[in-house]
């Protein structure tokens, strides 16, 4: 939903949103807006909040456990873990973006949200959404290299190279999202403050202005398209090499324990993306819809992701888990 901002911006021209645009008034730029939750599930918003507080304390927990067995355990001062901790960075900061504030909304009815103060969420949402969408990309590139070239992965994938990379991501979605809250801040609003979301969605924002807001809802869909196509298609192909090196093997054995080197990151990148596409194409031809399942959606996205990465890689990943059981018998006895 965050990274496929084309979605939103079908979303935010449906009838439903629009209903609440109609209220006009005369106040321009408002100091603050209003984050309705989820409209038309007012009643019910404590017992929502009651999973998704347990979703956000289990990323917490999990992402951190993460940073703190790979700076522990030298032997996982790897590539591979290295783009692991960034991504578990980057969840920790997509999910708590948005958690404490919709938890606000849900407990306490606390809706407003200062201006600035919104946009700053809008742009770590989308930011840190491209950024996931970039290390997916590296983690795949370690994959490839580790089992097409395994005899080179050290002397190719370096520390410093490995930094590089991570570099290029971070400037990538800091750059690319940056236009997003300066083109929003630019417009005049004078229709109502009032969002029909549990947080600061790009074009839900943008919606609210009284003038052409072309040039941020067609940069939106540029940017959204422009990530997320180059990213799965570097992906496919390098997965593509990836499987015919990996037939190439002599034994099923093999086959199978190579493949599962790659298991963990698929089905982090399935997590990622099948949401987003689901997203779009409930937007694109789910219009009868309620707005409420909508913004149940755009919120599971930011939320199963961060709370599951870690869960599938402790599980998964031998080295994890055998540190992690290592940490429970020690405590134990």
């Amino acid at each position: 939903m965050s990274l496929l901002s084309g979605s939103s911006w079908l979303m935010a021209s449906s009838p439903k949103v629009l209903h609440f645009n109609s209220n006009t008034t005369n106040f321009t730029n408002p100091s603050t807006f209003i984050l309705l939750g989820i409209p038309g599930l007012e009643a019910a918003h404590v017992w929502i909040s009651i999973p998704f507080c347990t979703m956000y304390a289990i990323a917490i927990l999990g992402n951190f456990t993460i940073l703190f067995i790979v700076k522990r355990e030298t032997s996982l001062h790897e590539p591979m873990y290295y783009f692991l901790c960034m991504l578990a960075i980057t969840d920790l900061v997509l999910s708590t973006s948005t958690l404490p504030k919709m938890l606000t909304i849900f407990w306490f009815n606390s809706r407003e949200i200062n201006f600035s103060a919104c946009l700053t969420q809008l742009y770590f949402i989308h930011c840190f959404s491209v950024m996931e969408s970039g290390i997916f990309v590296a983690m795949a590139l370690d994959r490839y290299v580790a089992i097409c070239d395994p005899l080179r992965h050290s002397t190719i994938l370096t520390n410093p190279v490995v930094a590089k990379i991570g570099l290029a991501v971070v400037l990538r979605g800091g750059m690319l999202v940056l236009p997003y809250p300066f083109l929003a801040r630019q417009w005049p609003y004078c229709r109502t403050n009032i969002i029909p979301h549990t947080y600061c969605e790009h074009i839900a924002v943008v919606k609210l202005a009284c003038a052409d807001i072309r040039i941020s809802s067609y940069y939106g869909l540029f940017v959204a398209f422009l990530v997320t196509g180059l990213d799965v298609f570097f992906i496919a192909v390098s997965y593509i090499q990836i499987l015919r090196a990996i037939f190439c093997l002599p034994t099923k054995d093999t086959r199978l324990k190579t493949f599962g080197t790659c298991s963990s990151h698929l089905c982090t990148i399935l997590i990622f993306y099948i949401p987003s596409l689901f997203s779009f194409l409930m937007h694109r031809f789910g219009h009868n819809l309620a707005l409420h399942f909508h913004i149940l959606i755009a919120n599971v996205y930011l939320l199963v992701p961060p709370m599951l990465n870690p869960i599938i890689y402790g599980v998964r990943t031998k080295q994890i888990r055998n540190r992690l059981l290592q940490l429970f018998t020690h405590r134990g006895t």
